[in-house]
């Protein structure tokens, strides 16, 4: 059976703040290089006919902007965090093909009701972006146009949030500390492997890049793409040099295809 084709490009690799920060003058914020210019964390993945959002934050609209026009079949819901969910209210555009199912576990799917009510209610009203939500459990699959996905869990911190397993190829995890035994397994052969890196010195709710590293080593995908990287990170061109040549610190708008 030959494998699905899967293109990913990634619209944002920056932290909640993005880079370059406002206000700051350190030299990855004032850096001429486009790879050191990050927008909030978001990722499009094409799997044959089957368009996936991964996240949906504030930058969203920007971020799309500059690319063809075309359907989203679904958006996967990490967590709540604004800078992963602040730009839902800009699907609109894209509803003219039909409703969005948006996949999120049961905390995440509360928080947008509350935060959002006016999408998710039975009596709206015309011009709303027309989305289902969609609770779902890290271990149980579901299919998007045929296409599976595995959410599974990771902890940010102390909240437990989803990262995404797709077309079995693909691993997607960002704003991780730690992972459950269960969700390596779930990642288990995984050819192309999306991982966040905030920076070099620990932080209470992310990993660093040597944390990154030794999940890498542990699960051993063929390649992997780091992202959801703060400006304290450091300057692309340097901290591309010192990773592993499979591991690559990803950036906005690079596009692969495996």
């Amino acid at each position: 059976m030959n494998k699905a084709s899967i293109s990913l490009t990634f619209l944002g690799t920056g932290t909640s703040t993005g880079v370059p920060e406002v206000g700051c003058q350190c030299p990855v914020c004032t850096s001429l290089d486009q790879r050191d210019k990050r927008l909030r964390c978001s990722a499009l993945i094409d799997v044959e006919q089957t368009r996936l959002l991964m996240d949906c934050g504030p930058d969203f609209r920007q971020q799309m902007m500059a690319l063809p026009f075309r359907q989203i079949n679904a958006v996967l819901i990490t967590h709540e965090h604004y800078d992963h969910v602040g730009g839902l209210d800009d699907l609109r555009p894209f509803c003219q093909f039909g409703e969005i199912p948006v996949f999120a576990n049961a905390l995440t799917a509360k928080h947008l009701r509350m935060r959002m009510p006016y999408c998710f209610v039975d009596k709206n009203y015309p011009g709303i972006p027309k989305m289902d939500l969609i609770e779902v459990h890290p271990g149980e699959p579901f299919t998007v146009g045929g296409i599976e996905v595995v959410p599974l869990e990771v902890m940010h911190g102390k909240l437990s949030i989803l990262g995404y397993r797709i077309a079995n190829r693909l691993g997607y995890v960002t704003d991780m500390l730690t992972m459950p035994e269960a969700s390596y397994q779930l990642l288990q052969g995984v050819e192309v492997l999306v991982l966040n890196a905030l920076r070099f010195k620990p932080h209470p709710t992310h990993q660093t890049v040597d944390e990154a590293l030794r999940v890498i080593e542990r699960l051993h995908p063929r390649e992997t793409y780091l992202i959801h990287a703060a400006h304290h990170l450091g300057l692309h061109a340097e901290v591309e040099r010192q990773l592993p040549p499979h591991v690559h610190l990803a950036y906005d708008q690079l596009h692969i295809t495996f």
